[in-house]
């Protein structure tokens, strides 16, 4: 498996990257390592997965890991495009209210 595609652009109040191809145990550590290189200084860092075809449990572990490390920094994460399977992954452990907008938002209607 090789590593994911991974693209960073920086805003004056945010961070997109944004990543395409599987994240799994053999590819997330350069999704990890892309991240750690971000200044944050507060700002959302969006993580936006339309072009993740495949996450698996090691994938989950690395945005849990991250959305724990922001918040401990001051600054949120926001994941959008989740395709059907890395979607269902968060709606299977009950994650997606923690990582997605729309996931939250409906929870809080609820």
């Amino acid at each position: 498996m090789k590593d994911p595609t991974i693209t960073t652009q920086q805003h004056a109040d945010h961070t997109v990257v944004t990543v395409a191809g599987e994240i799994d145990l053999a590819s997330c550590s350069a999704l990890e390592e892309a991240t750690l290189v971000i200044p944050r200084d507060g700002k959302t860092l969006h993580l936006e997965m339309s072009g993740v075809s495949f996450m698996d449990s090691a994938g989950l572990n690395l945005l849990l890991k991250l959305r724990r490390r922001l918040l401990a920094e001051g600054s949120r994460l926001l994941i959008t495009g989740l395709q059907s399977q890395p979607a269902s992954v968060l709606r299977l452990t009950e994650t997606d209210t923690l990582l997605t907008p729309d996931a939250a938002q409906a929870a809080q209607r609820s």
